[in-house]
């Protein structure tokens, strides 16, 4: 037999694409339902298909359907999977000190930015919002959104643009509007000798959209590819009335890492306006393009499963909160 330590390793997430794969039957519906490329998505039932040690799927077939072997697997892995949830609810039962806490999943950009804010004015609006307990784990959006479809949070707040929407299926999850927020360039302010209080001059920007020079490039802070601002800013750029020159110096796929760049020169980043607001009132940034030209405005949503459809009981906590902020947006 075969010691424990040196079998191969089976991922969740893997069976959770094989059943959705068996749903939709076709490899690209799945891949924007459980949110990854389908490159990405193709390898991991790969990977599912190598440590069954078997083909899953037949793939001279469209749409595409399972293999007798993958037929048996799948009913196999949907106990699995049930069997699996049953076990985390039971878990949550044991909680019973927790119920009192607020669990979110937040995208990194707003774990660092909106949420603080938004939570201490709540805390001053909302009358029971005193006594709430709050949990935050901060993702990349992928895996917040993720957190959210496995059951694995009480609330998720992430970006939305029109041309970028997450799949989340209406009929199991509601979302309710936190406001809006401007993702636009911004570079370090360009130091002026001379300057003299009480009024001087406003901000240059060390780097501009489009540059001062025709033919020079900018450089350009860039978000890792696969990130959703990185999406965001391609579209952007897309849109733009002119080619932009931009130089890509440095990558990461965290708005403070691009922030903490363009605040020591390195070049320009696009950010969000609720991260800057404290540079640009101290002149330590200063927005890199005319107001309203390479920009785009994306909504902060808050979404929740619908408690019909739950798989477990929704906090008191949660659904107090929910109901307030669903006040708020009426209003």
């Amino acid at each position: 037999m075969q010691p424990l330590a040196t079998l191969p390793r089976v991922e969740t997430k893997w069976l959770e694409d094989f059943v959705s794969l068996a749903e939709t039957r076709s490899f690209s519906r799945s891949a924007q339902l459980r949110h990854v490329t389908q490159p990405a998505f193709s390898r991991r039932i790969q990977a599912l298909e190598a440590w069954t040690g078997i083909d899953l799927v037949d793939r001279s077939s469209y749409p595409t359907r399972l293999t007798p072997a993958g037929e048996t697997f799948h009913a196999q892995a949907l106990e699995i999977l049930e069997a699996l949830n049953a076990s985390r609810n039971m878990m949550r039962g044991f909680q019973a000190a927790g119920q009192d806490t607020i669990e979110f999943a937040v995208p990194h950009t707003l774990a660092f930015t909106f949420f603080p804010h938004w939570l201490m004015q709540l805390r001053q609006r909302f009358e029971g919002a005193a006594a709430v307990k709050t949990r935050l784990t901060a993702l990349n959006v992928h895996d917040a959104v993720l957190r959210l479809t496995e059951g694995g949070c009480d609330l998720l707040i992430a970006y939305h643009q029109d041309a970028l929407p997450l799949r989340l299926a209406s009929e199991r999850y509601e979302m309710l509007s936190l406001g809006h927020e401007t993702l636009a360039p911004y570079s370090k302010a360009l130091a002026r000798e001379g300057a003299k209080p009480p009024a001087p001059p406003a901000p240059e920007p060390l780097f501009r959209l489009p540059p001062a020079r025709a033919g020079t490039s900018v450089p350009f802070l860039a978000y890792a590819p696969g990130a959703y601002m990185a999406r965001v800013v391609e579209m952007i750029l897309q849109r733009a009335e002119v080619p932009l020159p931009l130089d890509a110096v440095y990558e990461t796929d965290m708005a403070e890492g691009l922030k903490a760049m363009a605040l020591e020169g390195h070049g320009l980043a696009f950010l969000p306006e609720s991260s800057v607001r404290q540079e640009l009132r101290a002149g330590r940034l200063v927005r890199a393009s005319a107001p309203g030209r390479f920009e785009a405005t994306m909504e902060v949503r808050i979404y929740r499963e619908r408690p019909q459809g739950a798989r477990h009981t929704v906090k008191a906590a949660a659904q107090a909160l929910w109901d307030y902020l669903g006040t708020q947006a009426a209003r």
